[in-house]
């Protein structure tokens, strides 16, 4: 039987990460804030981020996915005063292997308006190219 024990793990030149391929890991993840001027609160594999308009975002990533049929999953939340809103993410017109572009909204179908929100959390599954 063999054991393997290691408290950290680097890469060939022995400083930089491991890079996850071919693994059920999120390739890419992110909490980015939409209120306001656009921002990335925190990060990984995302290279940048672009505001496009009210409740829209495009995602850039920082090492491209094997093809655009990876897996999306996002959510996000918007408060106003006591009240919290669960909103929904919707996938908007890109979806490539570097770039996702991603839209926010009340669950009330009637409103048909998209929303900055303050918090948006969006991770993706599958392969890097």
């Amino acid at each position: 039987m063999s054991e393997l024990r290691a408290d950290t793990i680097t890469g060939s030149d022995g400083t930089s990460p491991v890079t996850l391929t071919k693994q059920s890991a999120a390739k890419v993840w992110a909490n980015n804030e939409l209120t306001g001027t656009a921002s990335v609160q925190d990060s990984f594999g995302q290279s940048g981020i672009v505001d496009d308009g009210s409740g829209k975002l495009t995602m850039s990533f920082s090492t491209a996915m094997s093809n655009a049929n990876y897996s999306p999953a996002g959510m996000s939340v918007n408060a106003s005063g006591a009240t919290a809103y669960a909103s929904s993410v919707h996938i908007g017109a890109t979806m490539s292997t570097t770039q996702l572009q991603v839209y926010f909204a009340y669950t009330d179908p009637t409103s048909g308006a998209w929303y900055d929100v303050p918090k948006s959390g969006v991770t993706i599954n599958g392969d890097l190219a």
